[in-house]
């Protein structure tokens, strides 16, 4: 393997390291974080590390600060409002759009996911709750049978998992209903009820987001 590919896998590697630490919530909002401290810990030199700093902070995540660090961005409220607004939107034209079988067969792997979130809800494992979420949600878009737009909710995902991560503690003392908000999606999803759907999401998305998201901008 020549040096130039070594170089770029190593910054690949810190890359995807530092972006998961981010998302998960390991570097809260406000962390600062130093090239020689990373560096050591995914045991790469500080070059790729600077790369994948630098990509991050093009993205968003970070805010760089020459000689000193970089500061962990997170989402502002903006953001947030605009996330939880642009998912409304995807999940319920997609549910609203969606085939008799389709909606069938997918409220079958809704209702299983929902038995898992209620598992890891009783073993306080937020990290598979919020792994599991994101896959249901998901499930709502590919109900619609549209390659754009479950691309288009790809992209939105990183954001979503930032924000369910720092909401972690809320999504944790309403676990109980969480998963009652689950299943009404899916039994409006199996009824082709998409009117009591959107209803139903609006609040869903406006609790689980945390109250900096009160009141968002959902049509």
């Amino acid at each position: 393997m020549s040096t130039k590919t070594e170089s770029k896998s190593a910054a690949e590697r810190a890359y995807s390291f530092i972006r998961g630490q981010i998302l998960d919530g390991d570097h809260p909002p406000g962390t600062m974080l130093g090239e020689a401290a990373l560096a050591a810990e995914i045991e790469v030199s500080r070059t790729p590390v600077r790369v994948a700093l630098a990509r991050l902070q093009d993205e968003g995540w970070i805010h760089i600060y020459p000689k000193r660090g970089a500061i962990v961005q997170g989402v502002d409220e903006r953001t947030i409002v605009e996330l939880a607004d642009a998912r409304y939107v995807l999940e319920t034209t997609a549910v609203e759009r969606a085939s008799e079988p389709l909606r069938q067969s997918l409220t079958d792997t809704l209702t299983e996911l929902i038995s898992q979130q209620r598992a890891a809800f009783a073993e306080a494992d937020i990290a598979r709750f919020i792994e599991l979420t994101l896959e249901f949600h998901r499930g709502f878009v590919e109900a619609g049978d549209n390659q754009v737009m479950l691309e288009m909710y790809s992209m939105l995902s990183d954001r979503h998992r930032f924000i369910l991560f720092m909401n972690g503690r809320h999504l944790l003392n309403r676990c109980d209903e969480i998963i009652a908000e689950h299943e009404a999606l899916v039994n409006h999803l199996r009824a082709g009820a998409s009117e009591e759907f959107a209803a139903t999401l609006q609040g869903h998305i406006e609790e689980n987001a945390g109250p900096q998201s009160a009141g968002f901008g959902v049509r």
